[in-house]
């Protein structure tokens, strides 16, 4: 009696630990290209992402850079005060995309340019992102829209 509990209590820690390694197997399979990560135009120049690497680049357009191409093709600079990196975008940029605005795009490294396949700004005069904001406070450069 006693070895057919023990053959039960087994089979059911072996089950449920097979249903753990499936379960955190499937939830990194769906997070394999969902996870971008964030950096900042000087955090990129220290430590540059490896080819083909999709992630955030956050910071504010740099003024005069801006060219709005022939077709949906934009290209500028993000500055976060210390470094700052060629963009190119593919599309048609929010509304209230500009110079010296504070953005995020998605995209990866061709060369020396971000190639974005996505761009998020401010949704308001006040809002900015909070990496972005964070970025420039670590250059000393942040100014408070509210002051």
């Amino acid at each position: 009696m006693k070895s057919l509990k023990k053959k039960r209590r087994i089979q059911i820690l072996v089950a449920a630990a097979v249903a753990l390694v499936l379960a955190v197997g499937l939830i990194g399979y769906g997070f394999r290209d969902g996870i971008n990560l964030y950096r900042a135009p000087s955090q990129m120049t220290e430590n540059p992402p490896r080819p083909g690497e999709v992630f955030r680049l956050g910071g504010l357009v740099e003024e005069g850079t801006l060219v709005r191409g022939a077709g949906e093709t934009v290209t500028f600079r993000v500055t976060d005060g210390g470094a700052s990196v060629a963009v190119s975008f593919t599309g048609v940029p929010p509304d209230l995309f500009g110079e010296g605005q504070g953005m995020i795009g998605t995209g990866q490294m061709e060369g020396d340019t971000f190639v974005a396949s996505e761009i998020l700004a401010k949704h308001d005069e006040t809002y900015m992102p909070r990496e972005v904001i964070d970025s420039l406070k670590a250059q000393g450069v942040y100014e408070d829209p509210n002051s």
